[in-house]
């Protein structure tokens, strides 16, 4: 699980330090890396996420990430927002050796306290489509599973932030579906208590569904004058 420091809205120097993150992570032996939710743009864009600049400059940077990844033994999952059929989904970006695998989309948009994601974004659809990122089709959808050639056990799936904390979590379809490694792209706020409420959550999941769990979540780049995050 790697936050890297980013910078709100500054898309160029988030994907530099995404790269590092990637670097530094093979370096340490990893084969599947994690990064926070929005990790490309910053999850507290606020209204910056209606801007065509901010949205181009995010597909543009996703493109030199996925070719960074190309000869890195990795698997590698980002947070990134993207359009598909007219709507703005925040999604997690599943790719290895220079190639996207699949677009895991975020089910459960939250929408009260701090929080008003469905202003932004559009709820995940069901089902399962293909979208066209850099002249190839690839699958979009909730229940992808990625499934390791050299080791089938380790199968693997991803969920978004609050997909964890509603009251059916994707990851418990996913995990009856075959995945034994689930990761969370997360932007999670801190607040008295929270944090250890957060641990428990994960620690559960894990145990419930007899699986890895990996959590990344947003660190300090992404705090503003509305929310704090530890990372």
């Amino acid at each position: 699980a790697v936050t890297p420091a980013i910078r709100v809205g500054d898309v160029a120097y988030n994907a530099d330090q995404i790269r590092k993150g990637m670097e530094e992570a093979e370096r340490a032996g990893a084969s599947i890396v994690v990064f926070p939710e929005l990790c490309l743009t910053g999850y507290t864009c606020q209204d910056l996420f209606f801007q065509q600049t901010l949205l181009d400059g995010a597909l543009n940077a996703l493109k030199d990430i996925t070719e960074h990844s190309a000869g890195l033994d990795m698997l590698i999952a980002v947070g990134c927002p993207l359009r598909f059929r007219g709507e703005l989904y925040n999604c997690a970006v599943v790719m290895k050796d220079g190639k996207i695998l699949g677009v895991v989309p975020k089910k459960f948009l939250p929408n009260y306290n701090e929080f008003y994601e469905k202003r932004h974004f559009t709820a995940a659809p069901e089902g399962e489509y293909d979208i066209e990122l850099f002249g190839e089709s690839v699958p979009f959808g909730l229940g992808l599973l990625f499934e390791c050639r050299g080791t089938p056990e380790l199968v693997f799936a991803a969920e978004i932030c609050e997909d964890l904390w509603a009251a059916e979590p994707p990851s418990i379809s996913l995990a009856l579906g075959g995945a034994t490694l689930i990761a969370n792209l997360s932007a999670s706020n801190e607040t008295i208590g929270k944090d250890s409420y957060r641990r428990e959550l994960v620690n559960s999941q894990s145990a419930r569904l007899l699986c890895g769990y990996v959590y990344a979540s947003a660190g300090s780049g992404e705090s503003t004058q509305d929310l704090v995050f530890g990372g």
